[in-house]
């Protein structure tokens, strides 16, 4: 696969084009695999074993629906949005990692898919760095011999596996915080954005924001639920909607209303920017990512500009102030961007008539951005 063949496939990403060229001479009739792309790799293995079963999984909602579209021609291809490797069992799992990514989510996928193959099965590994060791030693946990197949653009192993771990590791945390003296307990995971903490935005958002009896409010982005929470347990006449495209912060938010016994919050998986009814709440809350040339945070604006009754209220949090403060008033009324410790908030009111300009048209969705950590 030289990533153009196939009529017209996108080229698939250094680690999964390696990874493919390994995984081909493997045996295995049920196939576990995630992408950092379109699936190339999988679409590749549905279609030259067309007897066997393919899964392919994703974190991210948006990516996976990119993923449907490309590989819509695939029909013996199964694509899943889930927060956790599907629950079958493999006889080959297919992992390409890159060198940027997150490294407690990387540890986390490795034992996630070496728990779901069955004995005797493999799990093959790559990574876009010809000079990798980490990725190495994290698989020298589960077999010290590990197979190594190196390229001058990456790095691929293999591991069969020979027994059930010994030893499974929780990388899900627990922790709580206050907010208007209440406790609020949160889940967090690897691939959830704030692992392990409470992230300073969400508390800056938090603080910036009153929730006034029956309002309905719009979680964009909800990560691990802080901001959904802590609105949601101000005011219990109020209703909160938690919206988010990562499958994992869907469950950590739903764990959080669990815990927090809160009957005012739903929480809803979508990478589409639609959410219900359309024109119907009074203010939406986001704390966009800052990577991705503000493709994201458009993405978030033009979402909110939908989801918003007129004169609705959209309150974001960011570190970059300046593109706000340059692009906010063309879509809304009365826009303010001030101070908040290291942060900035910016606000602005949905005006009661479109003005057009250029989130009333498709944001350019190219190859999603990648985590911007380091293994």
């Amino acid at each position: 696969m030289n990533g153009t063949e196939g009529g017209g496939r996108l080229p698939a990403r250094v680690a999964e084009l390696r990874l493919l060229e390994i995984a081909r001479d493997l045996p295995g009739n049920k196939v576990l695999a995630m992408s950092q792309g379109r699936g190339q790799a999988a679409e590749v293995m549905a279609q030259e074993r067309p007897e066997s079963s393919v899964m392919l999984w994703y974190l991210d909602a948006f990516v996976a629906q990119l993923a449907q579209a490309h590989c819509h021609a695939t029909p013996q291809l199964k694509i899943e949005c889930l927060d956790d490797w599907p629950q079958v069992d493999a006889d080959l799992a297919l992992l390409p990692l890159s060198q940027r990514g997150e490294s407690e989510l990387s540890r986390d996928l490795i034992q996630s898919a070496y728990q779901r193959l069955i004995e005797g099965g493999w799990l093959v590994v790559s990574v876009d760095n010809p000079e990798d060791r980490w990725v190495m030693e994290q698989l020298r946990v589960y077999d010290k011999r590990v197979k190594v197949r190196p390229f001058d653009d990456a790095m691929v192993y293999l591991v069969q596996k020979s027994q059930p771990l010994k030893r499974v590791r929780d990388f899900q945390c627990e922790l709580a915080f206050r907010d208007c003296d209440q406790l609020i307990r949160l889940v967090t995971r690897p691939g959830v954005f704030s692992h392990r903490e409470l992230d300073n935005g969400a508390r800056q958002l938090l603080d910036a924001i009153d929730v006034y009896p029956e309002a309905r409010l719009l979680d964009i982005g909800c990560g691990s639920g802080s901001v959904a929470l802590g609105c949601a347990m101000r005011d219990s006449s109020a209703t909160v909607h938690a919206v988010d495209s990562n499958a994992r912060a869907v469950w950590c938010t739903q764990q959080g209303v669990r815990m927090n016994q809160l009957e005012n919050v739903t929480v809803e998986l979508s990478g589409t920017g639609e959410y219900g009814d359309p024109s119907r709440f009074d203010m939406a809350l986001a704390n966009p990512p800052y990577y991705g040339d503000f493709r994201i945070a458009e993405r978030f604006i033009q979402a909110a500009l939908r989801s918003l009754r007129p004169e609705g209220r959209l309150v974001l949090v960011t570190k970059q102030p300046r593109w706000y403060e340059e692009n906010l008033p063309l879509w809304l009324d009365d826009v303010e961007v001030f101070a908040s410790r290291r942060y900035h908030i910016a606000s602005g009111i949905r005006p009661t008539e479109s003005r057009g300009g250029p989130l009333d048209s498709p944001v350019n969705r190219s190859e999603p951005p990648e985590s911007s950590g380091d293994l």
